[in-house]
């Protein structure tokens, strides 16, 4: 009795997790942004000290920039030494949007001299200015590096990856804040990061169904919302209840191949018209076909018709593998032919090929990009 109610269990929550897989969603904070909530850019010179060797030579402004330092603290020199242990960078950081008074971040250092590494080294405050030229942040701090120089007086040297790059980890102290106005009169905007007629729509009328008559998809991009009465001087707890709103997106039509690291990838939307392709000894048929989708148990869904398509390889002996080897036999999608004509042992850049001469035939009804 108990192997029965487990494997009824088992079988219960596999048709769950098959359901819920199949209908696909997202929460919308995490399909949008908010209008007036964002980043902002930060950058400054600074010193970088310690560098036991390694730092600029002798560059007219590292000079100036440490001199300048020395007399801020009351020392007066007429030149800098050669010591080669301090470097000249560019600090970089972005602030956010919500960032208050006395908050830390990170910042990037990055030198603009000849150093040979900032490995070690201690970043003298600097003041990180916006484009408007106003202080927000000053960083100061240990540089840490995700890289390794190293090397002899006989020329010999090993590098990995950029040891005149580092991160100074909550190094900035915010000294201004940066409003964020992300209401506008009685209403809210938010931002598609992937902007898409149909999933604007879908957005604005899922928030519907939650507050009526509130929410309109102005455009592809952005979805307008009305702040309810329930919320008025409540926007962020509204922020929050319609962020965590799910979502089914539309995703387009794309193939995307890299060329470099030798990844395809095609999206569930993408159909293939009836075409033949032939590819040095092989040539491919690819017809459409059409499909039933049944409900899974204890749903509620109808029976649909999904069009589809089947793919007929032959090849000539000598070259392949046997197609009764592959797995499945030919292929329905894109991703599936691209497995198949990968198993056949066709590289990517052939695969390309194929790919874009079904493109140029009119046959593969989705964006092609090629990176």
């Amino acid at each position: 009795m108990r192997l029965k109610k487990n494997l009824f269990s088992a079988l219960v929550l596999l048709s769950v997790l098959l359901w819920s897989s199949s209908v696909y969603s997202a929460r919308i904070k995490d399909l949008t942004d908010v209008r007036g909530s964002r980043s902002n850019q930060l950058y400054g010179y600074g010193i970088v000290t310690g560098l036991d060797g390694q730092g600029d030579s002798r560059i007219e402004y590292t000079e100036l920039g440490i001199l300048n330092a020395l007399e801020s603290l009351g020392i007066r020199a007429d030149k800098a030494d050669k010591s080669r242990n301090i470097a000249a960078v560019m600090v970089t950081a972005d602030i956010g949007p919500f960032a208050k008074e006395g908050s830390r971040m990170d910042v990037t250092v990055s030198s603009i001299g000849n150093a040979d590494a900032l490995q070690g080294g201690i970043l003298l405050q600097t003041p990180l200015y916006g484009a408007d030229g106003k202080v927000y942040s000053v960083a100061q701090g240990p540089v840490s590096i995700g890289g390794l120089s190293a090397g002899n007086a006989g020329g010999a040297n090993v590098q990995v990856n950029h040891p005149t790059v580092g991160i100074v980890s909550n190094g900035a102290l915010v000294e201004r804040e940066i409003e964020s106005r992300i209401l506008s009169g009685d209403s809210i905007d938010l931002i598609l990061r992937s902007p898409d007629s149909a999933t604007a729509v879908k957005m604005a009328d899922a928030i519907n169904t939650y507050y009526p008559g509130t929410s309109i998809a102005t455009d592809a991009g952005v979805v307008n919302i009305k702040l309810p009465l329930d919320f008025r001087g409540q926007t962020t707890n509204f922020l929050a209840a319609v962020g965590s709103i799910e979502v089914k997106p539309d995703v387009p039509a794309r193939v995307i191949i890299n060329e470099r690291t030798g990844t395809i990838v095609a999206t569930q939307s993408v159909r293939i018209s009836p075409v033949a392709v032939s590819s040095s000894n092989i040539t491919i048929f690819l017809n459409p076909t059409t499909g039933v989708s049944q409900p899974l148990p204890f749903s509620q869904g109808a029976t649909t018709i999904l069009p589809g398509e089947n793919a007929e390889l032959i090849e000539e002996v000598g070259r392949f593998e046997t197609l009764d080897e592959l797995d499945p036999p030919g292929a329905s999608t894109v991703n599936e032919l691209a497995s198949a004509l990968n198993k056949l042992g066709l590289t990517t850049r052939e695969m390309t090929s194929i790919l874009q001469s079904i493109k140029n035939a009119g046959a593969l009804q989705a964006e092609l990009i090629i990176n």
